[in-house]
């Protein structure tokens, strides 16, 4: 007598478990369920490219700072550092005329009659 009870009360303890999760999974899976996921999702998604983009600009911060000081361009310039400098970069205009004389090329024309075939 008791065993039929346990038995009773465990199947009939599964079958509320197991009616609980099914009705809890087919609210997930609602169309206003999936769209609320799937807006966490791409709001998490900006969080970790915003995340992504500030830790890009750190460090090319850093390492714009560690060249600077690596090539002495974080230096104050002197008169007399001024003749190292790099000289100006040309005008192309200086360099001369640079453009090609224009050509035009003439495509043959062909007419096809197609009557002319039969």
């Amino acid at each position: 007598m008791f065993r039929r009870t346990f038995w009773f009360t465990a199947g009939a303890a599964a079958g509320v478990w197991a009616t609980a999760k099914v009705n809890r999974k087919l609210k997930q899976l609602t169309p206003e369920s999936l769209a609320a996921q799937a807006a966490n999702k791409a709001v998490e998604t900006g969080h970790r490219l915003k995340d992504f983009a500030l830790d890009v600009r750190a460090g090319m911060v850093q390492r714009e700072a560690e060249l600077e000081e690596a090539l002495g361009l974080d230096a104050p310039v002197d008169a007399a550092d001024r003749d190292h400098e790099l000289p100006a970069p040309r005008r192309r205009a200086a360099l001369g005329p640079t453009a090609r004389p224009h050509t035009t090329y003439s495509i043959p024309t062909i007419s096809y009659n197609r009557n002319e075939d039969h």
